[in-house]
């Protein structure tokens, strides 16, 4: 299930932030735990109850530490800790038990509450919104998930045993965000002797809908001494922390253009992924859908990845009478891989005949399902040029593109 980032934001003060910051660290070693430890001029807990104070949808922050923790956390937060908004109480010796006693202390008419780990620092304002605008109705829970882009391997003694696909394996991240009440009812009816990794277990096993966010490298988790340097290089730069909170995001933009004119065969014409009543279709290597090659290139284009025709040639006979549908669809994993969310698709088809708008929610629709995206970041348009050249002689159809990409915060 994908995640809209284009629905009307929550109300202000509707999300209880929980961060769990009462981890040991005994992997981390140095006698202090990560969580308090300095990472670009400030505690890496500092990060995380930042990012939340300055998103308009907190309401409420729940910092939970360790038992006799609690100077060092104040400590760690420094004026931070002055916030109304910010709450400081006691976990448990288990992550699950102290995310029960953060729920406890959360308010009880809390709507969304939000669980996210302290040795995840490095949160951005664009994930907390995406995560709490993917909270439709029907959807109980929501988290940032990474593509697995290694290939897994099975092991037995030592030695390789087999290969498991990745093809539907993600990356789970924090910040999770659910509904306070079912959450907490959850937990109610969980044995506690029963470990869990994250929250997001309890939902699953509920049987509730969990959409998902892509997720992003930066938030990186720190376990190892080694990842304070893994985390700065995936930030690019150090001092992005002591100097701002809140760099701009990297949005590119790409365009696509196709033509492809009527041939011999009779119709239908595909058009976006439709199949549009006409007397003649098009001619073309593969089903000749200008409205996807145009988008496809839109988005190549905005990943500086070449055009349709470096990764589909005409050349080659695999692609001879091809559905256009896979290649949106391929341009879109393409994304993912490259960490890269589709913020819109801007379609434009050029054409005297067929007549577009009685299919123009069919297609939307479509372009919406192969790219992944929300029906809302989708655009349709139809247009025609007037008499004018080879589309106003009905000789073809034109179709332009425009596609917008997100990769993060830009460093």
């Amino acid at each position: 299930m994908t995640a809209s980032a284009n629905a009307s934001p929550p109300d202000s003060s509707s999300l209880t932030a929980i961060i769990v910051a009462a981890g040991g660290g005994a992997r981390m070693g140095g006698g202090l735990e990560k969580q308090f430890r300095d990472f670009g001029g400030r505690a890496v807990l500092a990060y995380s109850v930042d990012a939340f104070l300055r998103h308009p949808a907190t309401g409420r922050i729940v910092v939970v530490v360790a038992e006799g923790r609690q100077q060092a956390a104040q400590d760690a937060l420094g004026r931070l800790a002055d916030e109304d908004q910010v709450a400081i109480t006691t976990g448990g010796a288990r992550r699950q038990d102290s995310v029960r006693a953060g729920l406890a202390a959360a308010d009880s008419d809390a709507g969304l509450v939000a669980i996210h780990d302290a040795a995840r620092p490095l949160l951005s304002q664009q994930m907390i919104s995406a995560l709490a605008q993917a909270m439709k109705a029907d959807v109980h829970a929501a988290l940032p998930v990474l593509p697995v882009v290694d290939t897994l391997k099975t092991l037995a003694g030592g030695r390789v045993d087999g290969t498991t696909s990745r093809a539907n394996l993600g990356r789970a991240q924090t910040p999770q965000i659910f509904r306070h009440d079912h959450l907490l009812a959850l937990y109610d009816r969980h044995d506690p002797a029963a470990e869990i990794t994250d929250d997001i277990q309890l939902v699953e096993t509920a049987g509730g809908q969990i959409a998902t966010v892509l997720g992003d490298e930066r938030l990186w988790k720190l376990t190892t001494p080694r990842d304070f340097d893994i985390l700065a290089a995936l930030a690019g730069d150090g001092e992005m922390f002591m100097t701002s909170h809140n760099p701009a995001p990297d949005i590119r933009t790409g365009t696509g253009f196709d033509v492809h004119k009527f041939g011999d065969r009779s119709g239908p014409v595909m058009l976006a992924g439709v199949a549009v009543p006409h007397d003649r279709g098009l001619a073309a290597h593969s089903d000749g859908d200008v409205g996807l090659h145009a988008l496809c290139d839109a988005i190549f284009g905005a990943l500086a990845e070449g055009d349709i025709g470096s990764h589909f040639p005409p050349s080659d006979a695999r692609w001879t009478d091809a559905e256009s549908g896979q290649f949106l669809a391929f341009a879109a994993e393409r994304c993912a891989a490259r960490g890269a969310t589709i913020l819109n698709l801007d379609l434009t088809l050029i054409c005297e005949q067929p007549k577009i708008g009685p299919h123009r929610d069919a297609m939307r629709a479509r372009i919406a399902a192969l790219a992944g995206v929300d029906l809302e970041r989708v655009a349709v348009k139809a247009t025609t040029s007037e008499g004018l050249g080879f589309t106003g002689r009905g000789e073809g159809i034109a179709a332009q593109a425009a596609a917008s990409l997100l990769f993060g915060l830009a460093t």
